[in-house]
C-alpha cells in the first residue's frame, strides 16, 4: 500500500510539472504576455503578413503571441521568383486575406490556410485597402510602375469582379478608407493631387494640393473620418488634412519629421500617429491633437522601416524594415535579409526583432493596419 502511494505521489508531481510546463510563457523583455485587450477580444487571434518582396514570400505572424505562424512560399504557389509580393490585408474578421503580386499583374484572394481561392489581373497592384462594413477592396498602383494606368481598381471581394475607375492623375498610390468604408481617399506619386471616391456611387471629388511636390506615399484616417495623415517622401512632411467635407479636402497642418516617412498608423483612438521614417532608421510618434512629435524610436532592426500595422487595443506595433542599405546585420548568412520590429507603445521600446525575407515591405492585418478584435469563440 505505502508503495502504491509513493508512486501516486510521483506520479501527480511528474503531471503537475508537465501542466506547468505546457501554460508557461515565454519571456522577452516585455515578458511575451498576450495583450490583454488582444487576448480577451478572441480565441483566434489576427495575424500580421508581411510582403517579403525580394523573396516571394509573405511571413505570417501571430498578433497576440508575436510569433511566426508560418512563411507562405509564392513559388510553391505556382508564381516566379519574382513576383513581388507588395501589400496584404485581411477580412476585418480574418476569413480571407489578400494580397496583390507587382510582378505578376495579380491580386489575389486566399483562405486562413493560404488555398488560393480567387485572383483579379490588375496592372502593377499595388497598396491594398478594404472597406470595414461592405464588400469592396480597393487596390492602387504600385510605387516602382514608372507610368501604370490612371485609375484605381475597385474589387468585390465576394466575387472577386472588378471596376476601374479613374485617377485622371498619374501614379495613384497612396490609399485607405474613411473608418465607415463609405470613402476612399487616393493620392499621386508624380503630382500634388489626391481624390476622394464615394464607394457607392463611384463619384470622386478631385483635390490640388499647393507648393512643391509632396510625393505623399501613404495615408491613415481617424476612426472619426475627420482626419487624414499622410506623409511627404520628398519634403520630409506628415501632412494633416480634413476630410469632414470629403468634396473638398483640405490641408490644415504640416509638421515636418525628417527623411522619408512612409507607411503611418494611428492608435485606435486616434490620438496618436506612429510614422516610420525610412530614411532616418527611426519611427516617429506624433501627438494628432498637438500636431507636435513626442517621441522618436530607434534602435536594433530599424533599417529602413516601411510600413507599420498595430495590435488589436494598439498595444503593439509591427514595423517591417528593408534592410537594403546594411544598417542591421542578421543572425544568418544574408545580409540583405530584413525585419519585423515589435515595438511595445505604452513603454515606446522595441520588445523584438523578427528577421523575415529580403525587402519586406507591406505589411497589413484583419480589417486593415489596426487589427480588428474578434468575438470570442463559443
Amino acid at each position: 500500500m505505502t508503495r502504491l502511494l509513493s508512486f501516486a505521489a510521483v506520479l501527480m508531481a511528474v503531471l503537475l510539472v508537465a501542466v506547468g510546463c505546457a501554460t508557461a510563457q515565454p519571456s522577452s523583455t516585455a515578458d511575451q504576455q498576450p495583450d490583454a485587450e488582444d487576448a480577451a477580444a478572441t480565441d483566434v487571434s489576427p495575424r500580421i503578413y508581411v510582403c517579403n518582396q525580394g523573396s516571394a514570400t509573405v511571413t505570417v505572424i501571430d498578433a497576440t503571441t508575436r510569433e511566426v505562424i508560418e512563411t507562405v512560399d509564392l513559388q510553391a504557389l505556382g508564381f516566379s521568383a519574382n513576383a513581388k509580393p507588395h501589400h496584404a490585408v485581411a477580412e476585418p474578421d480574418g476569413s480571407f486575406w489578400y494580397l496583390s503580386l507587382i510582378a505578376e499583374n495579380t491580386v489575389l484572394k486566399l483562405t486562413p490556410e493560404n488555398e488560393i481561392v480567387g485572383r483579379v489581373t490588375m496592372e502593377t497592384p499595388g497598396m491594398l485597402a478594404v472597406q470595414p462594413e461592405g464588400d469592396l477592396l480597393f487596390v492602387g498602383r504600385s510605387m516602382s510602375a514608372v507610368n501604370p494606368p490612371k485609375s484605381l481598381g475597385v474589387v468585390n471581394r465576394t466575387d472577386m469582379t472588378t471596376d476601374m475607375v479613374d485617377t485622371f492623375f498619374p501614379r495613384p498610390h497612396a490609399l485607405t478608407t474613411s473608418a465607415d468604408g463609405r470613402r476612399a481617399f487616393v493620392a499621386s506619386l508624380a503630382t500634388n493631387q489626391m481624390l476622394s471616391l464615394d464607394a457607392d456611387s463611384r463619384e470622386v471629388a478631385l483635390t490640388r494640393l499647393g507648393g512643391d511636390n509632396q510625393t505623399l506615399v501613404q495615408f491613415a484616417a481617424t476612426p472619426d473620418g475627420s482626419l487624414l495623415i499622410g506623409g511627404g517622401q520628398v519634403t520630409g512632411q506628415v501632412l494633416f488634412f480634413d476630410t469632414s467635407d470629403p468634396a473638398n479636402i483640405t490641408v490644415t497642418d504640416t509638421l515636418d519629421v525628417g527623411s522619408m516617412p512612409w507607411h503611418p498608423v494611428l492608435s485606435p483612438d486616434g490620438q496618436t500617429a506612429y510614422v516610420p521614417l525610412k530614411g532616418a532608421d527611426a519611427v516617429s510618434v506624433i501627438d494628432i491633437e498637438e500636431r507636435e512629435e513626442i517621441h522618436r524610436i530607434t534602435g536594433t532592426g530599424l533599417s529602413q522601416p516601411h510600413g507599420s500595422a498595430l495590435s488589436p487595443g494598439g498595444r503593439f506595433l509591427f514595423v517591417t524594415n528593408n534592410n537594403q542599405n546594411g544598417a542591421y546585420t542578421p543572425t544568418g548568412d544574408d545580409p540583405k535579409i530584413g525585419t519585423v520590429v515589435i515595438i511595445d507603445t505604452d513603454s515606446r521600446e522595441i520588445v523584438n526583432v523578427i528577421e523575415t525575407g529580403r525587402n519586406p515591405t507591406g505589411i497589413g492585418t484583419f480589417g486593415g493596419q489596426t487589427a480588428s478584435s474578434l468575438p470570442v469563440a463559443p
